[in-house]
């Protein structure tokens, strides 16, 4: 097994979570929401957020595919699974497990503000900034300034560890 520490605990997750949720309801109150959660990452993020949001929601998922099985992004996004839902005229709101180069939420935002949302923002359990390559705007940020390689709470490396109840920094990957 390869060695890592906790570096965001299952409490502190399920906490900051549960905050979000009532920041995300309370701006959208007497407004429907659609959650699209973006696959394979953030759903886990994605499902725990549903459930902390007190609003009529509909959600709904999208895939992209950046890394493959490597530790860094390939720098080329490409669609795998699009959403269902027509979001004409609807309130977006992308959940997303951890926001690094930037060039994932860029491609998916303009990619679905072309399809004539009312609005369309952005929920990030982890907003890094260290290797941000591409401005993106991150409206609700679980927890900044975690660094290094992250598994676990829906985190991956190479399919592996997305399982782990808290999110760990990987000291050897």
């Amino acid at each position: 097994m390869v060695e890592r520490e906790v570096v965001i605990s299952e409490a502190a997750i399920a906490s900051r979570v549960r905050e979000l949720g009532e920041m995300i309801r309370r701006d959208y109150a007497g407004r429907p929401l659609v959650l699209v959660g973006i696959l394979n990452g953030a759903f886990i993020f994605t499902a725990d957020l549903a459930r902390a949001i007190d609003l009529p929601l509909e959600v709904d998922f999208i895939r992209v595919a950046s890394y493959g099985k490597a530790t860094s992004s390939s720098g080329t996004v490409t669609l795998t699974k699009d959403i269902e839902l027509a979001i004409a005229g609807k309130e977006i709101l992308l959940a997303e497990d951890i926001v690094d180069t930037g060039r994932t939420l860029s491609y998916l935002k303009e990619m679905l503000m072309a399809r004539d949302p009312a609005s369309l923002k952005i929920c990030a359990m982890i907003d890094k900034k260290e290797r941000r390559e591409v401005a993106v705007t991150v409206d609700y940020a679980g927890f900044t300034g975690v660094e290094g390689f992250l598994v676990g709470y829906g985190l991956d490396c190479a399919e592996q560890y997305r399982n782990l109840p808290a999110v760990y920094r990987l000291l050897k990957p």
